[in-house]
Parts: structure tokens; C-alpha cells; sequence
């Protein structure tokens, strides 16, 4: 946590959220939802107020891909793989927008903008190859669409 103000939001958050261990998911999702995402110092936080063993919030954190102790930039990236996409040609999307961020998959850029992941499948199999930006769905892709893709969200 950075300041005394960031602790007690959260403890606000876990207050209110709280009506005992089997609530421990739903406190994370609100921290989450306000933070952007759950380092450890917070699930030590969580894991005192709730009276709760640290290894059981880290557990819950680790296990659940919503959640995540990494900042996540303002835009979320996922490249869908999935079989339609990947057929025509969503690697190559993938591979591309690497490039062009200068990132690794689950990584954020520097300055905090994007951050770049992939799915198993995005429900958009006649849009292949697409991705989801937040929640903008952008089909039919080509390595050359993506410059404009991306000058969207700049």
C-alpha cells in the first residue's frame, strides 16, 4: 500500500464486504474492482482483518485468473487463441502487438497503458481473428489493422 489513506479504502472495502471466511472471494473481487489489483501487503491486510490464514488469501489470489497482484494498465489486451482464431491467424496478431508494445504476453507497457494477454476463446469464433480491448471486441484482424486499433485507446 502506498499511504495510510490507500489502507484504510481498503479496510473499508474488507469492512464492508465481510461477513466471515466463506466472504473471502467476494472482499478480493471488491478490492480488485477498486484497485486494480491485490499485492501481497494487501492479502496480509485481508488475511488480519478477517482472521484468516495469509496462505489461504494468497492461495485464493494465486489460484483464480481473475484475479492478479500486478497493476494492470488502462487497457487490457487479450488475443483470442482459440481454434477458429487461431486457424486464421491470431498468432500472428499476437506476435505483432508484442512488437509493436515492446511487451511480453502478460506484461503491461511501461507507461502503464496497455497490458497484453491472451484467451483460450472470446465467444467471437465468426469475428476470427479477434481480440478484446476492456470490453471492445475487434474482429476480422490483420496485422495491418493494428495501428489503428491501437491509436483508439492512446
Amino acid at each position: 500500500m502506498k499511504n495510510e489513506q490507500e489502507k484504510q479504502k481498503i479496510l473499508t472495502i474488507i469492512r464492508e464486504n465481510s461477513s466471515g471466511p466463506s466472504s473471502l472471494i467476494q472482499v478480493l473481487n471488491a478490492i480488485q474492482e477498486e484497485h486494480g489489483h491485490i499485492p501481497k501487503d494487501v492479502q496480509q491486510l485481508v488475511a488480519e482483518e478477517m482472521k484468516i490464514p495469509f496462505s489461504r488469501v494468497f492461495e485464493v489470489t494465486s489460484f483464480y485468473a481473475r484475479f492478479t497482484t500486478e497493476p494492470k494498465g488502462k487497457y487490457e489486451i487479450s488475443v483470442c487463441l482459440g481454434t477458429a482464431c487461431y486457424v486464421k491467424g491470431s498468432q500472428i496478431i499476437l506476435d505483432e502487438l508484442k512488437r509493436k508494445l515492446g511487451i511480453e504476453e502478460n506484461q503491461t507497457t511501461p507507461d502503464g497503458l496497455f497490458t497484453l494477454t491472451s484467451s483460450r476463446c472470446i465467444g467471437a469464433c465468426a469475428l476470427a481473428p479477434a481480440i478484446v480491448v476492456n470490453k471492445d471486441v475487434h474482429g476480422m484482424l490483420t496485422a495491418e489493422m493494428l495501428p489503428e486499433i491501437l491509436g483508439m485507446y492512446n
